[in-house]
């Protein structure tokens, strides 16, 4: 079925009203829209991930995330972030540790337990198997060594969003900050925070400093430890530089080892 067809299909049984044009990603469709009047977003995924993510979106119920306001197996419709800011600008222009606070908020409303039974959710040891097969070398060998490590003595287990980062918490004003885009993963929380440190940009995440300033102000936050927290940051860098060797995408393998490697680092100075 054509895009502009099954937009249609949502759009006629939940009596939506087209609000801007259609937005295409690798992996879903979307189209904003207003639901009663209210803004929202209707989102149809193109492939199973971003399918089964929308059950969590369901479980969160709103806390943490973006409300669900109906779901019909590869459609679901969002309410919208109609707020004017963004954490990737905050990185930027001076207020990053903001950035980082407001995240941290949001990750632990999504990890507080929720009273209905989990939906579905993949072990996050499934997800690091592409570190286990990546080609040799010494920053992805020690990063998989760091993964085995974390995945063998899981600790505060918890659904987790899978893919945290400054464009993926968004301002919806009156609700606050809010999560979108899960992978439905279920490990140790500490694992959620791994990403926003290769995060909003190479530029940024790879400043002279930034990492280790910003390990402090997520440990103090979000109440880990902060070598766990490291380990967790190399581990994460590793599986991110082995995805794109085996995608080949040449242009993103050195700037994520790099992160890596200054994770890796600030673990040596201990």
């Amino acid at each position: 079925m054509a895009n502009g067809n099954r937009f249609r299909t949502y759009i006629d049984r939940w009596a939506l009203t087209p609000d801007g044009d259609p937005i295409v990603t690798h992996s879903s469709r979307l189209l904003p829209v207003l639901c009663g009047g209210a803004p929202a977003m209707l989102k149809i995924a193109t492939v199973p991930e971003e399918k089964w993510g929308a059950g969590l979106m369901i479980w969160w119920d709103g806390i943490g995330a973006a409300r669900v306001l109906a779901h019909d197996d590869d459609a679901i419709l969002l309410e919208r972030a109609v707020g004017g800011r963004s954490l990737a600008e905050m990185a930027a222009n001076g207020a990053d540790d903001e950035a980082s606070h407001i995240i941290c908020n949001a990750v632990a409303a999504l990890h507080k337990p929720r009273k209905a039974p989990e939906p579905c959710l993949i072990p996050l040891a499934e997800r690091f198997q592409a570190l286990t097969t990546a080609p040799e070398g010494e920053l992805l060998e020690r990063s998989a060594k760091a993964a085995r490590l974390l995945l063998s003595d899981p600790r505060d287990v918890v659904p987790l969003h899978g893919d945290i980062h400054h464009g993926n918490i968004l301002d919806f004003a009156d609700r606050g900050w809010l999560a979108i885009d899960p992978k439905r993963l279920k490990g140790e929380r500490g694992f959620d925070y791994a990403n926003l440190f290769c995060n909003p940009d190479h530029a940024i995440a790879t400043a002279p400093g930034r990492l280790a300033r910003q390990v402090a102000v997520v440990a103090q936050a979000a109440q880990l430890e902060r070598t766990r927290l490291l380990q967790w940051i190399l581990a994460w860098a590793g599986l991110s530089a082995a995805w794109h060797i085996e995608d080949g995408e040449v242009q993103h393998i050195v700037p994520t080892l790099q992160i890596a490697e200054i994770a890796a680092a600030e673990i040596d100075k201990g």
